[in-house]
């Protein structure tokens, strides 16, 4: 099935003026589901739980936690007896019954490691039955982990073809991931730190942006396809915190120094350590710090005996960066490569362990011409000290110290021209304008471009 994708980002949301609270039905009364009927009830919203245990849906129906949650038992009570609450095995007649479906049902790993979604085609089975004798648009908001791609190539044709209607115009598709922690999931729904709403169509993220409205007013709108993949994103960025912090602690406990004491000084920095900092998908980290000082650790570690598996391979993930920069390079079958940008970043004329040095090193060994500019770079700026500065850091570049001040061009304009493919390494106006300008093909290293595919320029990007 293909849907019309839409560009949600470039559109400021509403919510429909309504006093009427959408009917519900919750598909899965396990961890997610029971919260999400629990909470969505508190809303005032006519929640309908559906489950084929008999076990939790008389559990539920009776306004008891069918697991151990703080306030969950409670919230569940308040529900039933404000007559809000109702559970049933029947989820075709529960979707007839209700405007929205949450969908919570298992994920569980499957035999080949990936993901078993044999739950939730049954579940799409059932509700296109449902959706088959219904008059009136109905949203199906998937509330699972599951890979980018399954609502809308499992779940959505399997409805489409058992009801016979068509996805985005009889009934809407939406994946709304939940970020709930255990422990303290009725108060994450109520506080919510995001709330994300994937939509194929206007009207179905319009109706789940009101859902949501009494507990986070500026909800983030995005495709089907990111709001997927966001989910997992997030859990593995904290299972890397998780085992970066106890990678610290082992390695502080043999060098005697509190690792708690480390650690609570390194959070208070918000500018850096926590923020959106250095989190965009990008080129490799360079520079005279970063790439010295995780040698020194994993050196540290090594001389203490301590393993450190996550540190002492971030120079092995980096190091594929570059690579992938090299291979994206060699691909274009190009004889002249132009390069723009070459300091480890930009406003500044630093080259210390630039790793745009190591693609113009391997793609110079090639046989191929490369030329760069750099608006902070002149033949006046001392690369030789820079370079052997970095001798230990990286002998490869020995043979570029020597080379580099010949590929230097100072005429942005003759390189670009002269170049059969262009390499940017930094994002400023001077380098979109010279790319706009030169119609040449583009390796994108820094997203030059908001858009990921710009008009008139022909743009490969190293992530996206």
């Amino acid at each position: 099935m293909e849907l019309k994708k839409f560009d949600f980002t470039q559109v400021e949301f509403v919510p429909s003026p309504s006093t009427q609270k959408a009917r519900i039905s919750v598909v899965g009364l396990g961890y997610v589901g029971a919260v999400s009927t629990a909470c969505l009830s508190s809303l005032g919203h006519e929640v309908v739980g559906v489950d084929l245990d008999p076990q939790k849906i008389a559990t539920v129906g009776r306004g008891e936690s069918p697991i151990h949650e703080q306030d969950l038992g409670d919230t569940l009570r308040a529900g039933v007896v404000n007559g809000l609450i109702s559970t049933t095995d029947n989820l075709s007649e529960a979707v007839q019954d209700t405007d929205v479906t949450f969908i919570s049902v298992g994920t569980p790993t499957a035999a080949d490691g990936g993901c078993d979604y044999s739950y939730i085609k049954a579940a799409a089975r059932c509700m296109g039955l449902g959706l088959r004798n219904k008059a009136g648009f109905h949203v199906f908001a998937m509330r699972c982990s599951i890979p980018p791609g399954t609502t809308l190539n499992v779940m959505a044709p399997i409805i489409e073809k058992v009801s016979g209607k068509v996805a985005g115009r009889d009934f809407g598709i939406c994946f709304n991931p939940e970020f709930l922690r255990e422990g303290v999931a009725i108060a994450d729904f109520h506080n919510p730190p995001k709330t994300v709403i994937g939509a194929t169509d206007l009207r179905s993220a319009d109706i789940m942006k009101a859902i949501y409205a009494p507990v986070d007013t500026t909800p983030i709108v995005t495709t089907i396809e990111a709001a997927e993949m966001v989910k997992y994103v997030d859990n593995v960025w904290h299972a890397t915190k998780v085992c970066f912090a106890n990678e610290i602690g082992r390695l502080c406990k043999p060098l005697d120094i509190d690792s708690h004491e480390v650690m609570d000084i390194f959070v208070q920095d918000t500018k850096l350590n926590l923020s959106p900092y250095y989190l965009r998908p990008g080129f490799a980290y360079g520079g005279s710090c970063l790439p010295k000082e995780v040698r020194a650790v994993a050196h540290m570690a090594k001389a203490a005996g301590v393993d450190l598996p996550m540190i002492a391979n971030l120079d092995r993930s980096n190091a594929a960066q570059i690579k992938q920069a090299i291979t994206m390079a060699r691909a274009t079958g190009a004889k002249k490569i132009g390069v723009l940008g070459l300091a480890f970043k930009p406003g500044t004329d630093d080259l210390r362990e630039s790793p745009i040095l190591d693609v113009m090193a391997a793609l110079k060994a090639d046989g191929i011409s490369v030329k760069g500019h750099d608006l902070a770079i002149t033949a006046e700026t001392p690369i030789h000290a820079q370079l052997a500065y970095v001798r230990h850091g990286n002998p490869g570049l020995t043979e570029l110290a020597q080379d580099l001040p010949d590929m230097l061009c100072g005429d942005l304009e003759l390189l670009t021209d002269e170049a059969e493919v262009l390499i940017v390494c930094h994002a400023n106006d001077t380098y979109r304008d010279a790319i706009k300008a030169s119609g040449k093909p583009v390796i994108d290293l820094v997203r030059l471009f908001p858009e990921s595919d710009p008009k008139a320029v022909c743009v490969n990007g190293i992530g996206w």
